[in-house]
């Protein structure tokens, strides 16, 4: 089966990266820290420009596990504002708010709302559920004493995430919705979710392979670092969101690059939230791959995502305004 064609723009940005990571020791040499070090520095490029903030702050969040560094990005809106609740990606293994920094500032210039980055704890020395009790403790807390001065509205918050932080910000929403606070969360926005190990041998001959963003080696790995011995097929929801019962959930929005070894996984569950209930919306961008929502200073595509998201969940924030 042929692989389709990559936008020009979003090709341009893969050859870019592709060099920029060659220019290091292959990823399989390195350990976690060291390939943390390496992601930061070919990402470090993408994340200049964009939007200035009226005000950018960084909190200690206390949780059951440990503090959680957070990133507040407050575009200049009127107080208290509606607040975009943001996981990166990287497979549960990489980046941090630095490498999301302009993707973060670009949604609360284009929505018109806070956004909040999280420094969730990664894998394999924080393995699951580390990271997972963190982001819930996190919107514990910003639920209670008014939005902890922070300016937010702790009944207008939305969560969102790319990649393995689209299985984070759906795996919140399930445990929130499980003990009883379902309406905690006005919207979700999943970009590009992982939102379960395995990845199809179709998926992988089309979208992965050599020279793929994403292959279906490298999402094993991610996996198996975020569980540990627990194994790829560890019948846990909040772990694999694809599996979970998906009742209750609020609206989402997904953001489905057409050529993505995930994007099967976006598709089936659009389909499974739909069955259950759940407004759902999806949209699949030509062209684009994994990540390329990173490529917004270059490419089109990813601009047009980016304001797609930031208007869906606007529109759902106005609805609880």
């Amino acid at each position: 089966m042929n692989r389709p064609t990559l936008d020009p723009e979003i090709a341009d940005f893969v050859k870019k990266m592709q060099t920029a990571w060659a220019s290091h020791p292959p990823f399989t040499t390195l350990s976690p820290p060291e390939a943390r070090a390496v992601a930061e520095t070919v990402r470090e490029p993408w994340r200049q420009g964009g939007p200035e903030m009226t005000r950018t702050t960084e909190r200690q969040v206390p949780t059951p596990s440990g503090a959680l560094r957070i990133r507040v990005y407050d575009p200049g809106v009127s107080r208290p504002a509606p607040a975009l609740v943001y996981m990166h990606g990287g497979g549960f293994v990489l980046f941090s708010i630095d490498t999301h920094d302009r993707l973060m500032r670009e949604y609360a210039a284009a929505g018109g709302f806070m956004v909040i980055g999280v420094d969730y704890p990664l894998s394999p020395e924080a393995r699951y559920p580390i990271a997972l009790d963190q982001i819930v403790a996190l919107v514990d807390w910003l639920r209670a004493e008014p939005g902890q001065g922070l300016g937010i509205d702790p009944l207008r918050l939305v969560l969102g995430g790319d990649s393995a932080g689209g299985n984070l910000a759906i795996a919140t929403a399930l445990r929130l919705r499980d003990r009883g606070d379902g309406n905690a969360v006005t919207a979700l926005l999943l970009n590009y979710g992982a939102f379960g190990a395995l990845c199809s041998d179709e998926a992988e001959s089309r979208y992965g392979g050599a020279g793929a963003v994403l292959d279906r080696a490298e999402m094993e790995y991610y996996f198996d670092a975020y569980v540990g011995d627990r194994g790829r097929d560890l019948d846990d929801p909040y772990a694999r969101p694809i599996i979970a019962d998906l009742r209750g959930l609020p609206p989402a929005f997904l953001v489905v690059p057409e050529c993505d070894i995930l994007a099967e996984q976006s598709h089936a569950m659009a389909a499974r939230m739909r069955d259950a209930g759940v407004d759902t919306s999806i949209t699949v961008y030509p062209g684009a791959t994994h990540s390329f929502l990173e490529a917004m200073s270059v490419a089109a595509v990813a601009r047009r995502a980016i304001d797609d998201g930031a208007t869906f969940l606007k529109a759902k924030l106005a609805d609880r305004s």
